[in-house]
């Protein structure tokens, strides 16, 4: 007797059952995601860490166009941290190059479902050829008034933080701000995330792999999102995947310190 569904159509008819039991009023206006286990889903097979990331990356297209659909508004992607830098030089390289064969091939596509690119972080540590990529995906996707598709890119908190501090002690010195004004809403306008706005902090934060723990992400941001830390690896997220974090997401009561019944 032959199976009534094949593998393929078992797959799909899961993942459609899980997008139906989401909510679509309280899908997460932002998500942001800590992409983590790509060199030991390599290692695991034998093969080089680099292969982990190239497939990471078409996981990327992949979970961008699900979340789009979904209706996320924007998805924040940790691409490369400042501690990043410390891997091996090889692979350095390899993960900046990724940029420029993604945005390559995947701009088109990324128009094509109204989707902007931004990118946060100190680009100007980056390799040339790296920059000349991202700002022309932002320059070829800024008409886009869709998903916003945010990559951290050389980005880590703390720095970050660090620098909204100096141009707000500049500024107070200045006279163009005055020391009484500053307050949590001020100083979020001095982050790299403020170019979000009104979607500057994620609602959910989810990492992939099994690890839990923040990396130096998104620190002030995430000061309520809900976070969701998942065993897979992100080579093998899938829509589903994304789908059950979210319904995860609105299984949960947010009270941001406050008392709801």
């Amino acid at each position: 007797m032959y199976p009534l569904f094949s593998n393929k159509e078992k797959k799909n008819s899961q993942e459609q059952l899980e997008k139906e039991a989401l909510d679509p009023q309280r899908i997460p206006n932002h998500i942001a995601v800590i992409m983590d286990g790509n060199g030991r889903w390599a290692q695991k097979r034998h093969l080089p860490r680099v292969v982990g990331h190239k497939q990471g990356m078409e996981v990327v297209e992949v979970i961008t166009k699900a979340a789009s659909n979904l209706g996320v508004k924007v998805l924040t992607l940790y691409a490369f941290s400042t501690e990043n830098w410390k891997r091996p030089v090889d692979e350095v390289n390899y993960l900046m190059d990724l940029p420029v064969k993604f945005f390559n091939r995947f701009v088109p596509e990324l128009i094509s479902h109204n989707v902007q690119v931004n990118v946060m972080g100190d680009e100007s540590k980056l390799p040339k050829k790296t920059q000349v990529a991202v700002h022309n995906a932002i320059e070829q996707t800024k008409s886009c008034d869709g998903m916003i598709l945010n990559f951290a890119l050389n980005y880590g908190s703390r720095t970050e933080i660090v620098e909204a501090t100096k141009k707000i002690a500049r500024d107070v010195k200045d006279e163009q701000l005055d020391e009484s004004q500053i307050n949590d809403e001020i100083f979020a306008k001095y982050l790299m995330s403020e170019q979000l706005h009104p979607y500057n902090d994620p609602d959910l934060l989810i990492r992939t792999s099994g690890e839990q723990r923040i990396s130096n992400f998104l620190l002030w941001q995430i000061a309520y999102s809900e976070l969701v830390f998942t065993e897979v690896y992100w080579p093998d997220y899938k829509p589903q995947n994304l789908y059950e974090d979210i319904l995860k997401f609105q299984q949960r009561n947010r009270r941001f310190g406050g008392i709801k019944a």
